[in-house]
């Protein structure tokens, strides 16, 4: 019963993805960036990258701020916060769109998870709602304190898990001017009932695998873990969804970077189990766009997302035709779709 329930519950991770066609090496950028397009160096007049570390609850939060040509901190820029995917880092996608909204003449900033990348915390790898929430609150409490950010002019930005993660943080968050999502992953719903609600049958399995993890933890043993693993070519062929098989290919392969995991504690899902990222979703009164592909199997949960979004009466759900959960992070035509959606969205909102 262990393995198979480490097996689903590694599936119900598998939350992003894409298959490039050459490996990139995070070896060969200074920044250790891994995406395409990225930044190898910081040059006057351009778009440039400043890594940062900042304090959040004790913990050191390591994080990229990214500024447009030009940048000047006498003047002032309207400014995005990017949450990244879950099992991802700022080197990845998130970087990406960073850099993208950057050279549209924003500031952005994307930040590693506590307890995830090259974040402080220990046991490494949690992964709880309340700690995602509160990584972007301090993306904003540091960026708003950032020389040239206009504090009056800061939406949020979040992709896959961390689009899940944004719509909590922005129901209460004011300072979010607008909100929007890419390829939004409903953490909660996924790892309580199983990617596209399958594995219903197996909550309490589960529930009670997190709460013997807790309790081993609490004894001062071993620290479990679920959603690890190394599927060779042909067992990924054979994963039940887009979503796992793109995602596998994006993250281990394609553009993998060390700090990249999908492993998290199991015990982890004792919080993750009971949330849901719609929960009180009524309370975001701020401008949302959500953006998500037509063929992503993820589809579902932006469309129930927007559904009850009924809170703001500025909203829109913009599909990318043709496009998969995955292919938003990577392939250039879907993300150049995205990107000029987000910058008539965020020129219009901030």
């Amino acid at each position: 019963m262990r393995n198979t329930v480490l097996k689903a519950t590694f599936m119900a991770a598998m939350i992003s993805a894409s298959a490039g066609s050459g490996a990139a090496d995070y070896k060969k950028n200074p920044f250790t960036l891994v995406y395409d397009g990225a930044l190898t160096r910081n040059e006057s007049g351009k778009v440039n990258i400043h890594p940062v570390t900042y304090k959040l609850n004790g913990l050191d939060i390591a994080a990229n701020v990214y500024t447009p040509a030009g940048y000047d901190a006498r003047k002032r820029y309207p400014t995005v916060v990017v949450a990244h995917p879950n099992g991802g880092v700022k080197e990845q996608v998130a970087g990406l769109y960073a850099q993208r909204l950057a050279e549209e003449g924003y500031i952005t900033i994307t930040a590693d998870a506590a307890y995830q990348g090259a974040s402080g915390g220990q046991p490494r790898n949690v992964d709880k709602p309340a700690n995602r929430i509160e990584d972007i609150h301090g993306m904003a409490d540091f960026i708003s304190q950032y020389p040239g950010v206009d504090d009056a002019r800061v939406g949020v930005l979040g992709i896959c898990g961390g689009g899940g993660y944004s719509l909590a943080a922005a129901q209460s968050d004011k300072r979010f001017k607008s909100i929007a999502t890419i390829s939004l992953f409903n953490s909660g719903r996924v790892r309580r009932n199983g990617y596209v609600d399958s594995q219903m049958d197996s909550i309490q399995d589960r529930l009670k695998q997190a709460s013997e993890a807790r309790a081993q933890e609490a004894a001062g043993g071993e620290v479990r873990y679920a959603g690890d693993a190394n599927l060779t070519d042909e067992q990924i062929a054979k994963l039940p969804f887009d979503l796992y098989r793109q995602g596998y290919q994006y993250y281990w392969k394609t553009y993998a970077h060390p700090n990249s995991t999908f492993k998290y504690t199991t015990s982890s899902l004792l919080d993750l189990m009971r949330f849901d990222a719609t929960n009180q979703i009524e309370l975001i009164g701020q401008p949302l766009l959500m953006i998500a592909g037509t063929k992503a199997d993820s589809l579902y949960m932006s469309e129930d997302a927007f559904a009850k979004a009924t809170g703001s009466q500025d909203k829109e759900l913009f599909k990318i035709e043709g496009a998969t959960h995955i292919e938003t992070y990577w392939v250039p035509k879907y993300v150049d779709a995205a990107v000029v959606k987000l910058k008539a969205f965020y020129a219009r909102t901030l």
